[in-house]
């Protein structure tokens, strides 16, 4: 009899020890996750602000039209979304 209370003290334990180890690799792995779309959310504002500057700079040196730089800032925040995938994932 007290080997069967010695099992399942063990077994009790061991079951609570890997319940622990899951919880915390569950939590590392929110953790990655967030950091990753932080970087994500980072890279495009960046870019968002690439392609504000970029076309204020365009307007200002006034060798394109108002359609070539909205064109040129759109690739520049469409860049942007690629990196923040290529980031996440």
């Amino acid at each position: 009899m007290a080997e069967s209370r010695y099992a399942r003290w063990r077994l009790t334990g061991g079951m609570l020890a890997t319940a622990g180890l899951l919880a915390l690799s569950g939590a590392a792995l929110a953790t990655d996750q967030s950091q990753q779309r932080q970087q994500g959310r980072d890279t495009n504002q960046g870019a968002k602000q690439d392609a504000r500057s970029e076309k204020v700079d365009c307007r200002a040196e006034n060798q394109k039209s108002n359609a070539q730089c909205r064109q040129d800032k759109h690739e520049t925040k469409q860049g942007g979304r690629q990196d923040k995938r290529d980031t996440k994932y």
